[in-house]
């Protein structure tokens, strides 16, 4: 597993070897991350108790799942707001198995846009995710390096000491790579 693999709307994701994914929590059987970035994701709540107030909202996708996501979002939200927050199929991080979309537990959830405010236990789990090898991958002030609008919900695993580099610097994986 390559975790600094950079896809994005200019690089697409090919596989170049057998994913291993695993569920990221057995209440979460359907949510899938690559085995390492998933046991990493489990060390980070074990110390938040971050289970009880964060809920994974999508992990790894297949290209047909994303290729579904995208044209519904074209129909129910239109092509500017899906540029701004759908990679189109082939670009997607969540093809790797590396990324996470995580949401504060709430009786409804935005499947695109999940509520994962900068305080309380979502802050703590920011905080806390680059020592275990993860980034917040779409910061805000970056959307023209990165081509995503800002996600504070979507964390990207790269490992460490790639994730604590980046965070401290201020860099997004295209930076960092480059």
């Amino acid at each position: 597993m390559n975790s600094l693999i950079l896809v994005n709307s200019r690089h697409a994701y090919s596989r170049d070897t057998e994913q291993d994914l695993i569920p990221v929590h057995e209440d979460y059987p359907n949510i899938l991350l690559e085995r390492e970035a998933a046991h990493a994701l489990s060390f980070i709540m074990e110390q938040l108790d971050g289970w009880r107030f964060i809920v994974p909202v999508s992990g790894w996708r297949s290209l047909e799942e994303q290729l579904t996501i995208y044209e519904e979002s074209l129909q129910e939200n239109g092509p500017e707001f899906t540029a701004k927050y759908v990679a189109m199929p082939g670009h997607s991080e969540h093809q790797t198995g590396l990324a996470i979309d995580l949401g504060l537990r709430q009786p409804d959830i935005d499947f695109i846009r999940p509520v994962f405010p900068y305080e309380g236990i979502c802050q703590k789990f920011r905080e806390l995710a680059p020592a275990f090898g993860f980034i917040e991958r779409y910061p805000a002030g970056k959307e023209h390096i990165t081509g995503i609008a800002h996600e504070p919900w979507h964390f990207r695993y790269v490992g460490t000491p790639h994730s604590e580099i980046m965070t401290f610097k201020g860099l997004t994986l295209e930076e960092y790579l480059a």
